[in-house]
């Protein structure tokens, strides 16, 4: 049976790093590109965003809702080099690019899968690790299956193997690109060479997932919800291809991925290649405000998520420094006293969320390796800090020494 789907969408997410002492060049290049503009948030516009996060990632991620009207107009009265100074002090700045709304559509034949990428967004921390957000929507009427194949197609774009890797048979097409070379030259635009990202172990030809499918209630029948729980979710959460055989095991898929089950028409899946959430029309609110809640509140808390990661990775390498450890020491104890010890939302479904999410990208253990060769460096330090102090100690006995027995054989 084909799994029908009223509503979906997936957002594309690529980590890019820019190095620390090229941040501020690279926040005014997109302030001079006329395709870019600061994404400002407001308490009133964005109340859901204000009252999901907690008051310090709110001033991690959203310092913009500060912004009244006075300060607003001051800092766009500021050239553009001055203002890139002003908002790299800032933990983080986002961007949106400004998409062509009027381009006009391809005549003729839709052959493959076709698709609309309707907003492009940057998520950039002063730390230089950032995000490029790709938002796209399958156009016409579609299956469950149709966007396994769409996502796992397209994850694949930045790759210069693209055309060969698996799955030819899957077309995709857009009205606003003439091909999907253009998209992956557009991605190059904005995140370079990506040369940092790939030192840190991370994989710049690939994209993480975050999709949405609301399913007709049709196609979420008793009689195959089973079915659906063990197979297609976990193809759809690990990014797989239609025809991919699950083995699911004795113990089912909940031993290869995270699955929070909040109703019997709204389930969740996390893997450490992507998020998905599933949902049925059968209730109104899953094609309405759900989507909306799922591409806002929880799609910025996995971002924060991801951050953390990344930075975890960036630390553990930078350890290696020996010539950087003192900066390297500071930054991290920053980084446990502003970011990690602090909790991300009260908001029950997103504290659970939240907790899968550390599980799946493996956050605790990251932060272990990095706390103990903190605890390694501090531990040196501290030896060699007591071994020159003892040598210093010598030192003035011997000085002492000395002056007493000239004064002694003087008298």
């Amino acid at each position: 049976m084909e799994l029908k789907t009223k509503y979906q969408y997936t957002y594309f997410i690529y980590p890019y790093i820019i190095r620390k002492k090229d941040y501020n060049k690279y926040l005014q290049r997109l302030l001079y590109n006329p395709k870019f503009k600061i994404k400002f948030f407001d308490r009133e516009k964005d109340e859901d965003i204000y009252s999901y996060f907690l008051p310090k990632v709110r001033e991690t991620l959203f310092w913009t809702m500060d912004f009244d009207k006075y300060r607003f107009s001051k800092f766009n009265d500021i050239d553009k080099n001055m203002q890139s100074v002003v908002i790299s002090k800032y933990p983080c700045t986002m961007f949106e690019y400004d998409i062509q709304k009027d381009i006009q559509g391809k005549a003729g034949k839709k052959d493959g899968i076709f698709f609309n990428v309707t907003n492009i967004q940057l998520v950039c921390f002063n730390t230089g690790i950032c995000f490029l957000l790709i938002k796209t929507i399958l156009d016409g009427e579609n299956t469950l299956s149709d966007v396994c194949n769409f996502n796992y197609k397209f994850r694949d774009i930045k790759s210069d193997t693209y055309d060969l890797k698996g799955y030819e048979n899957i077309k995709i097409q857009t009205d606003m690109f003439n091909d999907i070379k253009e998209i992956a030259t557009l991605i190059k635009d904005i995140t370079g060479n990506n040369t940092e990202a790939s030192k840190l172990n991370i994989d710049t030809d690939r994209f993480i997932t975050y999709s949405y499918v609301c399913l007709e209630q049709e196609s979420w029948s008793e009689k195959i919800l089973d079915e659906l729980k063990q197979k297609e979710f976990y193809k759809f959460a690990n990014v797989e291809k239609s025809d991919y055989i699950v083995d699911c095991g004795q113990n089912g898929i909940k031993d290869k991925m995270s699955i929070i089950e909040k109703t019997k028409h709204e389930l969740y899946g996390s893997s450490n290649v992507g998020t998905v959430l599933l949902t049925s029309d059968i209730n109104s609110e899953n094609y309405t405000k759900l989507p909306y809640k799922f591409e806002r509140q929880y799609l910025y808390h996995y971002i924060y998520e991801l951050y953390e990661k990344i930075y975890l990775n960036k630390v553990n390498c930078d350890f290696k420094k020996r010539n950087k450890i003192n900066q390297i020491k500071q930054e991290f104890v920053d980084f446990t006293q502003t970011i990690w010890i602090e909790e991300v939302t009260n908001e029950n479904l997103g504290s659970l969320i939240g907790e899968e999410w550390k599980k799946v990208l493996k956050l605790n253990s990251l932060y272990a390796q990095a706390k103990n060769k903190y605890d390694l460096f501090y531990k040196n330090s501290n030896i060699e800090k007591t071994m020159k102090t003892n040598k210093m100690i010598i030192v003035i006995l011997i000085i002492t020494l000395i002056i007493y027995l000239i004064n002694t054989f003087k008298i």
